[in-house]
């Protein structure tokens, strides 16, 4: 029975503080009648919140003149995850709250090379992200780490690395010198997860991210799907061109070497977008209409397959708005049974998702905690 019990609280507490997560503010009458609970119960559960730092009494609510009653909100700040998106020229940084909300982020260029003194400078540069922006270490639920690699699901083990030389004990070299709990993610792993946590409706949707390298990650039914062997959705190695580019992992015209974001810019992608906007020159709209067209070529081959919304995201997707109904218009034209291309969508998390993504599986498995 005390078992029962511990479980019945655990669950109406978990309900609360969910709610605090899905609204700005409550009062305990809104929690009672949203969640189906006696007031009592939802008394004794926002002392805990309370009582943890987690809620606070943030206003009132009622008529003036009258007894108003006392709103409370989350305390987003209560503790922080970071995460790290590791290029091959850059380092990421990023901190989220409670709120999945980025809180303060830094990109920093960094050659990568496997090397001892490259895994102490990036946590050096993480160390400093943490200080520059006055970040209390007894708050840091841990630090997700987004890779270009595949890695098995204990977030510890590398298994494929084309892009880049990660190797088996690449979990050792980061932990050696980053003294928080880490995981390492698959980076369109990562910004899938991230997406999720913005859309929390999604059920079955395919994720493309369009970034330095192209990744792709698949959502089924509310669930990240890994695959039987932790390589599911690796849209970057469908064949586009048959015999075409040269793509890392040794094979000839994948999706990767025609739609990775270095194809537009190898460093400026943002630049790039702002050049295309004005530009008059033939070789850079020339190219921008081939990677259009593969972009829709790519989408219809994971629509025919999967049959369900396709998000298009990472750095490139940042940029993609303007362009989205030149693209649906691209995949109708080659589309065997869409009679609209509203499945096509661009992702709601523009900037930093996979850094962002990697750090929200740290506030995810803490909010499981309460």
């Amino acid at each position: 029975m005390d078992g029962f019990d511990f479980n019945l609280r655990k669950f109406n507490t978990s309900n609360i503080y969910s709610y605090f997560l899905n609204h700005e503010e409550a009062t305990k009458q809104d929690l009672a009648s949203s969640l189906n609970l006696t007031l009592p119960t939802v008394n004794k559960n926002i002392d805990y919140l309370t009582g943890l730092g987690l809620i606070q009494a943030s206003g009132s609510r009622g008529q003036t003149g009258g007894r108003r009653a006392i709103t409370y909100s989350l305390v987003s700040e209560a503790k922080v995850a970071l995460g790290l998106d590791i290029t091959k020229h850059h380092v990421s940084c990023v901190a989220v709250d409670l709120n999945g909300e980025i809180v303060a982020f830094n990109r920093n260029w960094l050659v990568f090379e496997y090397t001892d003194s490259y895994f102490k400078n990036v946590a050096g540069l993480l160390n400093e992200f943490i200080k520059a922006n006055k970040i209390d270490e007894k708050k840091i639920l841990g630090v997700g780490i987004g890779i270009p690699a595949l890695v098995q699901s204990d977030n510890k083990t590398v298994f494929y690395s084309g892009i880049m030389d990660f190797r088996e004990d690449t979990y050792d070299m980061f932990s050696k010198y980053i003294h928080y709990d880490i995981a390492m993610f698959n980076d369109a792993k990562a910004s899938c997860f991230a997406e999720k946590w913005v859309n929390k409706d999604i059920m079955n949707t395919f994720y493309i991210m369009l970034s330095n390298n192209v990744g792709g990650a698949m959502i089924i039914n509310g669930q990240v799907y890994s695959g039987d062997n932790f390589r599911s959705a690796e849209v970057g190695h469908i064949t586009l061109v048959p015999n075409g580019r040269q793509c890392y992992c040794g094979q000839c015209g994948c999706v990767d070497p025609y739609l990775a974001a270095t194809n537009l810019s190898q460093d400026d992608l943002a630049g790039y977008f702002e050049t295309l906007k004005t530009t008059t020159d033939e070789k850079i709209l020339d190219a921008w209409e081939r990677y259009l067209d593969y972009t829709a070529q790519t989408v219809n081959i994971v629509r025919a397959v999967l049959d369900c919304d396709i998000i298009l995201g990472g750095y490139v997707g940042a940029y993609l708005e303007p362009y989205l109904a030149d693209i649906k218009k691209r995949a109708m034209k080659i589309s065997t049974f869409d009679k609209d291309a509203e499945f096509i969508k661009l992702c709601s998390y523009k900037h930093e998702s996979i850094a962002a993504g990697a750090a929200l599986h740290y506030v995810s498995d803490f909010i499981k905690t309460i």
